[in-house]
């Protein structure tokens, strides 16, 4: 079986720190609130690093790390939600500032299923093209640009972060993915993007559809809807790719979910008759990145010895769209 084989992670995170008790001098809210709910305790926020540089920085951590050279870099996948620009994308910042030459560069926009559905999309490139040698996935978000700091709800949630893979090919190894996604959930989390305002514009025209009416370009998210999503569909993806080789959810040695809710992940553990210490937590450091979240506690899990060679790793993300996605791979 082809797969991939994972030569070097990196990551990146803003020096300022936002704690639980940060937030209850701006709204109310207190640290027991937050931990007792979500799992927690800080989350790291921009103090003007724009995306592109996290996104860069968490790259040359990996590119470091793996010790190849940028020239033999062949695609470079970033995803996000929080791009600085309508127009470049990240990915050819990136490519810039490392100096990948050679790299073909996409952005992809999965929400918080993102680095799952990059990952997969990087095997499959570099399954199907014998001239391609490395690829390089990048998970870059800063959701403080969208965050509604005023929503007690939701503001507590959400920090920026950066992480990175290079990636190259592997035969003879452990690979399955099942990825997916629900458009009727759409409307149960989002954030408005722009609209069209022109001097050939009237406003006669208006398309009805079941998205909530906002007025701003913060998030939005129905709680109640997200948790029953997400609490179904992490045990349904990961059994899923299990099913697709032969194996057990028992058989995975470590388990690196999307950190959005402690909550979550322990229902999702209960249901799939998995203790927690199977699953990598690291929200209490970081909180809800999006996309970010899963490189940045696979760096994390790597560099803690928590994941080790030849280990059967499970990835597995969901968020808006609603999008879901699972990859099992040997580190």
């Amino acid at each position: 079986m082809t797969g991939v084989k994972i030569l070097g992670v990196g990551k990146c995170a803003p020096e300022t720190v936002a704690t639980n008790e940060d937030f209850s001098k701006i709204v109310e809210t207190n640290d027991e609130w937050i931990t007792t709910r979500t799992g927690i305790k800080k989350r790291h926020i921009s103090n003007g690093e724009p995306t592109w540089y996290l996104g860069a920085e968490a790259a040359k951590n990996a590119v470091a790390d793996a010790d190849v050279s940028p020239d033999d870099i062949g695609l470079i996948i970033v995803t996000t939600i929080t791009n600085d620009y309508s127009t470049p994308s990240v990915s050819c910042i990136v490519q810039r500032e490392l100096g990948a030459k050679n790299a073909m560069t996409i952005d992809v926009n999965c929400a918080c299923s993102g680095f799952v559905y990059g990952f997969d999309m990087a095997k499959r490139y570099l399954q199907t093209d014998e001239n391609l040698k490395y690829a390089l996935v990048i998970s870059a978000e800063e959701l403080s640009k969208i965050t509604d700091y005023t929503d007690r709800a939701t503001c507590v949630l959400f920090g920026d972060g950066a992480a990175a893979v290079v990636l190259e090919r592997k035969e003879d190894t452990v690979y399955s993915s099942f990825l997916g996604a629900d458009g009727n959930g759409a409307k149960f989390l989002l954030a408005k993007s722009y609209d069209s305002h022109t001097p050939f514009s009237n406003g006669e025209v208006v398309i009805e559809d079941d998205m909530p009416k906002r007025d701003n370009n913060c998030l939005y998210q129905d709680g109640r809807e997200v948790y029953k999503f997400a609490t179904k569909i992490l045990p349904f993806a990961c059994e899923k790719t299990c099913e697709n080789l032969g194996i057990t959810p028992n058989d995975i040695d470590c388990i690196i979910p999307h950190q959005a809710n402690k909550r979550i992940i322990e229902t999702a553990a209960k249901n799939l008759s998995l203790p927690l210490e199977k699953f990598f937590l690291n929200l209490e450091e970081y909180g809800n990145t999006s996309s970010a979240s899963v490189p940045l506690a696979l760096c994390d899990a790597v560099h803690s010895g928590a994941v080790k060679r030849g280990d059967k790793i499970c990835i597995v993300g969901f968020g808006a769209g609603l999008t879901f996605g699972s990859v099992i791979f040997e580190y």
